[in-house]
């Protein structure tokens, strides 16, 4: 039996959801986002390849520990520049089933400026 009062239980079955409405392509790959306590990880995927085009994550960029927004809009900009030097110009936003509020906001919002469509 799954344990569904888990709040990351919720989390997942959220982003399974969402997963059936939309899939990363070629054109658009799925700009996907993982959020933990002290880090944020993004990655630029091309699901119809099954491949990783751009990943950066609060750890790669050597920030310190602690989620933060600063790092959330730092990993923003690198994955936008990432992501255009693979090539990819729009993407579609896979939140993972969070709540578009706070880091993960400031993460978008951070790969808009830097030039990246969704």
């Amino acid at each position: 039996m799954i344990d569904t009062s888990s709040k990351n239980t919720r989390r997942q079955r959220r982003q399974h959801r969402a997963r059936r409405r939309f899939q990363g392509t070629p054109q658009r790959p799925r700009l996907n986002v993982f959020r933990s306590l002290n880090h944020i990880y993004a990655q630029v995927i091309d699901d119809t390849a099954g491949r990783t085009l751009a990943a950066v994550s609060s750890k790669t960029l050597a920030l310190a520990p602690g989620g933060t927004l600063a790092a959330a809009k730092a990993v923003g900009q690198a994955i936008a520049d990432r992501a255009r030097q693979a090539g990819v110009e729009a993407v579609v936003f896979d939140r993972a089933g969070y709540v578009y509020h706070g880091r993960i906001k400031a993460l978008a919002d951070a790969a808009r400026e830097a030039g990246l469509k969704f």
